[in-house]
């Protein structure tokens, strides 16, 4: 009886809309586009078929009422005998979600979760969503997937952890952690597939953390979790019987060089520049890496290229200033990859002091501006080249332009919340600054474009 009057309201209201326009059925068909013997079966017969929400919402642009109109009365369209109708109330939850109406599918995943087979329901809704690209609208289903699934070690659970951790990641490095910390309980429960992305995404964040040791550890589970997912393909290529393609975000050749290229950039950072050649070596040729289609070959180009550059600058890292000349050479050829070659190349400088001022002025012109670098890492790559070249123009009696680096590294240490940023150029200010007048000075300034700069970028030094 309940049910029946919830039906007989959610139509008396479309009745009244019909009186309140003139409109008949004939005249509903021509407005919505929808069937003249659908809209009869569903208005007029005794039962009645159920709305669709779709249909609810065509009678909603016919009667000029505003996007999820009578939703509050729809959710008994989509529950009959204790049985919920999956083809009803699947469209109904992603149109709450995409208009906002999380009031509506609290209420109505609470009568759904009354049988816990139903999360199954939600997930499926929060899939639907990522895969139309609401990401955002999808994390609220995936929290309620988390917050009920009894089986932590379901294939829903470790994907809605998969997923929700991917959706906190950010430009603030502290959340990132968190995030990441927090999702190592579950990466290794996931799919080969879904895993090659975690372990990248993991590693990543701790290599904006420059916590070495981690970016080590998890390249190297990369590493050899790509290459055992490569043989397996390889034998599934031989195999007569149709498989499934591989589903991970990026081509296989990406993680595996990957693993080896964050290797190799977790051992320059500790000084092993030797050992860091071995796995440069490595990525420089994927050329033999079978499986490659178009994309997996200009996957390999970069890595090429990557290579080489790279290794130009662990030479420059030993002190071999006879490279510079080639490192040169190398930028004017590959104008988009400048940031991080002139990062390395600062390093380099600053630890055997030799002077690169002519490289410098060529190509720092080519340095992006914060408020278009989009990504953490480049965000953090940019912060250390500034920082960097902070250091070499101090060291080189050079203080205005020195303490210019400063004020741009430490716009963005403030715009990434990077506190162990700040603290590096606090403790390069007290170690490079003598006279009690000139630190006043310097922390003056500080202030300043804490205050000038809070929504803006200090001019580029020269």
């Amino acid at each position: 009886m309940e049910q029946s009057a919830a039906i007989r309201c959610l139509r008396s209201e479309i009745d009244e809309q019909m009186k309140k326009y003139g409109h008949s059925l004939t005249r509903l068909n021509k407005l919505t586009g929808i069937h003249l013997g659908y809209l009869s079966e569903t208005l007029n017969r005794r039962p009645p078929r159920p709305i669709t929400i779709n249909l609810l919402d065509n009678l909603a642009k016919a009667f000029h009422q505003p996007p999820g109109w009578l939703y509050e009365l729809y959710p008994e369209e989509c529950f009959s005998d204790g049985k919920v109708s999956r083809p009803r109330i699947i469209p109904f939850l992603m149109r709450c979600a995409e208009l906002g109406r999380f009031d509506l599918i609290t209420s109505t995943t609470s009568k759904l979760l009354e049988n816990p087979k139903n999360i199954e329901i939600l997930f499926y809704v929060a899939e639907q969503l990522f895969e139309k690209g609401q990401q955002s609208e999808s994390t609220h289903f995936y929290r309620l997937v988390v917050e009920n699934e009894r089986v932590s070690f379901h294939d829903r659970f470790t994907i809605s952890q998969y997923r929700l951790f991917r959706a906190s990641l950010g430009t603030n490095a502290e959340e990132n952690k968190e995030a990441a910390v927090r999702f190592e309980l579950y990466y290794n429960r996931l799919t080969e597939d879904f895993q090659l992305d975690a372990l990248l995404q993991i590693t990543n964040i701790y290599y904006t953390l420059e916590n070495w040791k981690k970016v080590e550890r998890y390249a190297d589970e990369l590493r050899e979790l790509a290459g055992k997912v490569y043989e397996h393909q390889l034998r599934k290529r031989d195999n007569t019987k149709p498989t499934e393609p591989l589903k991970s975000e990026r081509h296989l050749v990406v993680y595996y060089g990957q693993g080896f290229l964050l290797k190799g950039i977790a051992l320059t950072m500790q000084e092993q520049y030797e050992e860091a050649k071995k796995y440069v070596s490595v990525y420089s040729d994927l050329g033999w890496f079978e499986l490659l289609d178009e994309i997996g070959k200009k996957e390999v180009e970069k890595f090429r290229v990557w290579g080489k550059g790279n290794m130009l600058m662990l030479n420059l890292m030993t002190g071999n200033q006879n490279f510079l000349p080639d490192f040169s050479d190398f930028l004017e050829e590959n104008p988009t990859d400048t940031l991080p070659y002139m990062l390395g190349m600062m390093e380099a400088a600053n630890r055997n002091n030799f002077l690169v001022d002519d490289v410098v002025n060529r190509f720092c012109e080519r340095i992006p501006h914060p408020d278009i670098v989009t990504t953490h890492i480049k965000r953090k790559q940019l912060f250390r080249f500034w920082y960097e070249k902070a250091i070499y123009n101090l060291k080189n009696g050079r203080r205005s332009c020195g303490i210019n680096d400063l004020l741009s590294a430490l716009y963005l240490a403030e715009k990434m919340q990077y506190s162990s940023g700040l603290r590096k150029m606090i403790l390069l200010v007290l170690y490079e600054v003598d006279s009690t007048n000139e630190q006043q000075g310097i922390q003056k300034m500080l202030e300043e474009v804490r205050c000038e700069h809070k929504y803006g970028f200090p001019n580029a030094p020269s």
